[in-house]
């Protein structure tokens, strides 16, 4: 779904590539035993390591490898089995060491793909350029002080992983897709939990565009550090609007890093781009070459977790849920779990109905997370049971549902509350429908006369004689018998 851009004189294209910095999911450092825990007070996590005192060295986290490597083959990717840490020179005052261990020739992760699934019901394959593992820099606080910049090192040393994807991304609605689906793997896989807001998921975005119709790739720019999904589409449509802007003035476009300005909707300017050899990379004398075997990639391949594009087609091959159904299913690891304890023993479509059309609704409506449902899968579970057992209608449960959803009450208590309980009783059903025919004769003349809605008729009669009480079925099946005899 290429996004397109009229310019003065022809259409443009926008060619975006994604470079993901996510958080390892560990306890410690990738190169020391420093803790990782978020909102800890500042330089309250910090080893000698972490802050470059002279004589530390690092001892690599094997642990961090194999989350790396684990989501590796999550992104149907090559795991190299030699790869080489570097140290990538540069100088900011959250970066003590004056230098990043990086790595930059020979990446632990090569090429891969991923599958997305995009509004209109169309999939497309976008193509990861690398994974390679890193540590985090510090925090430079600006506004903490009128006069002063503090540092918190905190974050420095942190695992972690680089995903690189290649310049297939054509529109901000595919980008979207491509980091939901890369942060859903992730979270299922449990090697990053894809927290953009507290930065253990953060996204540099590059942007370039070209006439439409042309093969070539010309000169982009790169927006660092956008934290939200939602910020990401809106900086490539800025950002393409801009470059086709610049080119219809008869301007070029500089190979610049630039910010994405959310209040404004713009992005600045910040710096002239780098190149690779301006950072000096060299192998880091203090690391030896990671060399990994194939045996330990392939155990580490026997404990992944099933994928969303795995679960997906069990749900629609096991379930037979739809292709958009179980795919609305899948896009959240949270929602899918969710699903797994509503549906265990339950009619698969209605649970999934359910979950998809009513609870999906509340939780917009109300701002939430199914991680923060006000109704948990065990009592959303026990509705659906009562209903299945005939004890509430469908009509009813909706009530009960819109209850449990504002007070967080028992499915059971409520319909026991508010009188909701079905009449199943045949002989007080019996009754209401003898009462019905007796006082409506005309309408039983219709009927036997070949008008079939009248039947309609009597059924709304008797809900409403019993208050919505009596069992649909039930009450239709006796009408017509008793209509017919």
């Amino acid at each position: 779904m290429t996004y397109r851009i009229q310019g003065d004189s022809q259409e443009w294209e926008v060619v975006v590539g994604l470079e993901v910095h996510a958080q390892v999911n560990a306890k410690a450092k990738l190169f020391s035993g420093a803790a990782t825990d978020f909102g800890a007070e500042p330089n309250s996590q910090v080893s000698l390591v972490d802050a470059a005192f002279p004589g530390m060295l690092p001892v690599l986290n094997g642990y961090c490898i194999e989350q790396a490597v684990r989501t590796g083959l999550g992104l149907n990717a090559a795991i190299n089995l030699v790869s080489v840490f570097e140290r990538k020179n540069y100088f900011y005052a959250d970066l003590p060491a004056g230098y990043q261990i990086s790595q930059y020739q020979r990446p632990l992760v090569g090429e891969g793909w991923v599958s997305v699934d995009l509004a209109d019901g169309s999939s497309k394959t976008i193509g990861i350029e690398r994974l390679h593992v890193e540590q985090d820099a510090g925090k430079s606080m600006h506004d903490q002080h009128p006069a002063y910049t503090l540092i918190d090192l905190n974050r420095a040393g942190v695992a972690l992983m680089e995903i690189v994807s290649k310049p297939d991304v054509r529109s901000p609605e595919e980008a979207g897709a491509y980091l939901r689906k890369l942060r859903a793997i992730m979270r299922y896989l449990g090697t990053c939990d894809g927290n953009m807001e507290q930065g253990s998921m953060r996204c540099d975005v590059n942007v370039s565009v070209r006439p439409v119709g042309d093969n070539e790739l010309r000169t982009r720019t790169e927006i660092k550090n956008v934290n939200s999904v939602r910020f990401v589409m809106q900086a490539i449509e800025r950002e393409a609007e801009r470059q086709v802007g610049v080119y219809d003035a008869g301007g070029a476009i500089r190979q610049e890093t630039r910010l994405y300005d959310a209040v404004k909707g713009e992005t600045r300017s910040m710096r002239a781009k780098e190149f690779a050899h301006d950072y000096r990379y060299f192998p880091d004398p203090d690391l030896l070459p990671l060399t990994l075997t194939s045996a330990h990639v392939d155990e580490i391949r026997r404990t992944l977790a099933e994928l969303p594009d795995q679960r997906k087609q069990r749900y629609i091959d096991d379930f037979g849920l739809s292709a958009y159904d179980a795919a609305v299913l899948t896009a959240e690891k949270e929602a899918s779990e969710y699903y797994e304890r509503l549906t265990a023993g339950r009619d698969p479509k209605l649970a999934a109905n359910w979950l998809i059309t009513n609870l999906f609704a509340v939780l917009n409506k109300q701002g939430r997370s199914i991680a923060d449902s006000p109704i948990s899968a065990d009592d959303l579970g026990a509705l659906l049971d009562l209903m299945s057992a005939g004890k509430i209608s469908g009509r009813q449960a909706k009530e009960v549902f819109e209850a449990m959803a504002e007070t967080g009450a028992k499915p059971a208590a409520i319909v026991a509350e508010r009188g909701l309980s079905q009449i199943t009783d045949e002989g007080a059903i019996e009754a209401a429908v003898d009462a019905a025919i007796a006082a409506n004769p005309g309408q039983v003349e219709q009927f036997r006369g070949g008008n079939d809605k009248v039947l309609g008729w009597f059924v709304g009669q008797i809900m409403k004689a019993t208050k919505g009480k009596a069992n649909p079925p039930q009450v239709n099946a006796l009408l017509r018998k008793k209509l017919l005899d």
